[in-house]
């Protein structure tokens, strides 16, 4: 093991004690409203961060090779869960069932479904088994490990993460050496999929319409939207400052999860807004330097796929509060509440980091 990648560590770090900070801020209301006082939310949040602490560290040490030959495991363990989710899965008050409840414990699969696939996707691209330029070795694979888990999802439904897992798989299929025209006709038809989906499913459909509109329906499914962008506008240059947020206060639903970056954009302004996107900027640029100077195509697939899946779930998050995208109700990574979501990141975070770690010292002193 060489020494620890510094910067990827201290951006991970840094966004979680950030978040941490502005979820002091932004849950005061919902925590009120439940159980009034302003510290539920954050004081959960934190706690979250001490059990997430444990996962990392399994992950940042967990040998590569037994990961690999788990991964078929861990796939069907995830494939279990969401199947379970249909048959027990609950709402909690939500327009999706995607949690499963054992005793006190309640957990979204979804979220161990992503770390499960990119796994599992990564061992099947390089077990030296398959020609990924060929429709069995490359295409199919792709349909199969995508394809399941993607049916599942959208019986829930969780556009969201359906989105974020497909841009992984995608991303993942074209880095291992997929056929042009096979990858394409891939693209081809997930759109066509997409139409069909939205068209036949009237609560995607509206979202759309109103992601198109939002008039349509301004204190329905138009409301996030609108007061996301008011809270946006709101924050101006500088912000209004630290916990004087306004909009929190009955405007922004689940503004500790789906909507703190607007929330946080109203309070720390554009400027420091920048400097929070710029943080998940140099996760994606330090995590496909990794995976350009990983030692095997495993480590190099699994790292395109942890980053692909971190930054890109972020930037989904970022683009549904500045309404550049449908409402999909996904978090923002290692900032929004949700413990399932935070402890799988914290294991892509630590997985990513075993991944530098190895990296050859030429490759590290010609980034440096």
């Amino acid at each position: 093991m060489n020494q620890l990648d510094k910067g990827l560590f201290f951006a991970f770090i840094g966004l979680t004690l950030f978040g941490l900070i502005m979820m002091s801020s932004m849950s005061v209301a919902g925590s009120f409203e439940i159980t009034g006082r302003n510290d539920f939310y954050f004081l959960r949040h934190m706690f979250y961060i001490v059990l997430g602490v444990p996962i990392f560290l399994i992950a940042f040490k967990f040998p590569y090779d037994t990961l690999r030959k788990i991964s078929p495991v861990l796939f069907i363990f995830a494939i279990t869960l969401l199947l379970l989710v249909l048959v027990i899965g609950q709402d909690f008050g939500t327009a999706a069932k995607s949690w499963l409840k054992v005793g006190p414990i309640s957990f979204q699969p979804t979220e161990v479904a992503k770390l499960a696939i990119v796994i599992f996707l990564a061992a099947v691209y390089s077990s030296g088994k398959n020609d990924v330029d060929s429709l069995q070795g490359g295409f199919m694979p792709f349909v199969f490990v995508l394809g399941i888990p993607a049916i599942l999802i959208m019986a829930q439904p969780d556009f969201g993460s359906l989105m974020v897992i497909t841009t992984v798989c995608g991303v993942m299929y074209f880095v291992a050496g997929a056929n042009l025209k096979h990858y394409l006709g891939a693209i081809i038809a997930g759109l066509v999929g997409a139409t069909i989906v939205v068209l036949t499913n009237p609560y995607i459909a509206k979202r759309f319409a109103v992601f198109m509109n939002p008039e349509l329906d301004p204190l329905g499914a138009g409301f996030q939207m609108k007061q996301a962008l008011i809270a946006i506008g709101s924050g101006g240059w500088f912000g209004r400052g630290f916990q004087n947020s306004i909009q929190k206060f009955d405007y922004l639903p689940e503004v500790q999860s789906d909507t703190i970056f607007s929330a946080i954009a109203e309070e720390l302004g554009f400027i420091r807004i920048l400097c929070l996107l710029g943080i998940y900027f140099f996760i994606a640029h330090r995590g496909f330097f990794i995976a350009r100077n990983a030692p095997d195509q495993f480590t190099q697939l699994l790292a395109v796929g942890l980053t692909t899946w971190i930054v890109g779930q972020a930037f989904i998050n970022i683009a549904v509060n500045l309404a550049l995208f449908p409402n999909t109700g996904i978090t923002l990574p290692l900032l929004s509440y949700g413990g399932t979501s935070l402890w799988a990141t914290f294991a892509a975070m630590g997985i990513l980091l075993h991944i530098s770690g190895n990296i050859k010292t030429t490759a590290r002193k010609r980034y440096t």
